[in-house]
């Protein structure tokens, strides 16, 4: 990892308003701050409703029109070492820096994708957003490479319609569209959700596989710890909208220092139980 931060969150804020009074608002996220350095990997853990994925869409500003950010600074540094605010850049200059700079893999892959569209038409349509002047073959050669890295076969995925692949097939080329444009960051929230368990293994040994090999940086979502604790070298606990613990995965793991990281790992079931030496041998009797 690099000495400079590659993501520089400080005091982030983020409030949903009512629809019918700016009055009215709930504060989701609250006074957030963290650093993500090159090729880092940060995992976002609590409960549900706890600000994670609100987070995360705060910092790509793609929160819903009902949220706002009322303070807080997101600053990222590009390609050509350049800090950039990222809650200053316009509408046309963020659709820019997406995917490019930051990609994100948003949870439930089906809802992720245009359902009348196959899957080399929104390729092409990711990549032309970004670079109108691409070639076809250029594009073509890209997607197919992308493909195979998430262990898919091009000739036969480019051909299909989202709703023709499985939910593992779906989340790999989601996964695949994130690393078209070659992002220093890569954002996801839930990767695993409503899969299998053998499919779920195989999304976590490809994310693993990707990031040691590829060496993009990453934040993802879960409330998973068993993923956090595979795929994360640090874990940031949240809980009522606040980070309220960071440190590296070891750490947090086996010496938590806040109340809720300790309840919240207490709460994993373990493959072992107790027994009562006493029961089991009236058992045996």
């Amino acid at each position: 990892m690099g000495d400079e931060p590659l993501l520089r969150v400080r005091n982030l804020s983020v409030e949903y308003h009512g629809a019918d009074s700016a009055d009215t608002a709930v504060r989701a996220v609250s006074d957030v701050s963290f650093d993500v350095h090159p090729g880092e990997s940060i995992a976002l853990i609590g409960e549900s409703g706890c600000g994670k994925t609100t987070l995360a869409l705060a910092l790509l500003q793609l929160l819903p029109k009902l949220g706002r950010i009322p303070e807080g600074t997101v600053e990222f540094r590009t390609r050509d070492g350049e800090m950039v605010d990222l809650l200053a850049l316009s509408d046309s200059r963020m659709r820019q820096f997406r995917w490019s700079e930051i990609a994100m893999v948003f949870q439930g892959a089906m809802n992720s994708f245009n359902p009348v569209l196959r899957i080399w038409d929104q390729m092409v349509d990711t990549v032309r957003a970004h670079e109108p002047r691409a070639s076809t073959r250029s594009i073509r050669e890209r997607s197919e490479h992308v493909l195979r890295e998430v262990e898919l076969d091009p000739a036969r995925v480019l051909k299909a319609y989202p709703h023709e692949l499985s939910g593992g097939m779906r989340q790999r080329v989601l996964i695949a569209m994130a690393l078209l444009l070659e992002p220093q960051l890569l954002l996801l929230d839930e990767p695993t959700t409503a899969l299998d368990i053998l499919t779920q293994r195989r999304i976590v040994d490809l994310i693993y596989e990707l990031h040691g090999r590829l060496d993009f940086a990453m934040i993802f979502v879960s409330h998973d710890l068993a993923v956090a604790a595979e795929l994360a070298s640090r874990v940031a606990t949240m809980y009522g909208g606040e980070m309220v613990e960071v440190g590296d995965v070891r750490e947090i793991f086996y010496r938590p220092q806040h109340p809720y990281t300790k309840k919240l790992i207490g709460a994993v079931p373990t493959v072992t139980e107790d027994r009562d030496p006493s029961q089991e041998a009236r058992t045996d009797g």
